[in-house]
């Protein structure tokens, strides 16, 4: 079984692209990532992009179609890596890069750093303080990170570096955009 999404800015816009029916896995909505992407507009050109919890891929194909030089994905879920992957050939971009792990795993070996970070963890699991611990060192000074959750984001514990910008609600999800200050 399999859903699809829309890509709704930049070169890819309208492509659709499937994404597996797993539990937990939600999108994140048209109307946020819209919001998102026209907070991103200026810095999103040619941005080292890392991606935490990839699920759908719905922002890191986002950020590739809208100028993100590079775009490093992390997701779990082999069934949802495979439609990932396929994605990527879709796209037929070299500058996305899958790994296929959990997010905990991958920040301990990645070396990069990134301008822009998404935050997007399954809610149910309330890993944005320990993602947030682990991928700060590997964020630089002044880039955004985008934070969604199912809850205030005051409640999140990120580190006091972040300092929070901007922020939109939409339903249940509440999201905001947050730029590392050191």
């Amino acid at each position: 079984m399999k859903n699809q999404l829309r890509i709704i800015g930049g070169e890819f816009k309208r492509r659709t692209l499937a994404f597996a029916e797993i539990d937990g896995l939600r999108p994140t909505p048209d109307r946020v990532r819209e919001t998102l992407f026209n907070w991103l507009m200026w810095d999103i050109q040619n941005a080292h992009v890392l991606d935490l919890c990839t699920g759908s891929g719905a922002l890191a194909f986002e950020a590739l179609s809208r100028g993100a030089c590079q775009v490093t994905m992390i997701e779990p879920d082999t069934t949802q890596a495979r439609f990932l992957k396929q994605n990527i050939q879709l796209f037929k971009n070299e500058n996305c890069q899958l790994i296929v792990s959990t997010a905990q795993q991958a920040l301990k070996k990645l070396s990069g750093t990134y301008d822009v970070v998404f935050l997007d963890p399954p809610y149910s699991l309330d890993l944005w303080q320990e993602l947030a611990e682990l991928a700060d060192p590997l964020i630089v000074d002044k880039a955004y990170i985008y934070v969604e959750a199912d809850r205030e984001l005051t409640q999140l514990q990120l580190p006091n570096s972040w300092k929070k910008i901007k922020e939109t609600k939409a339903g249940v999800v509440r999201a905001g955009l947050y730029q590392k200050i050191i």
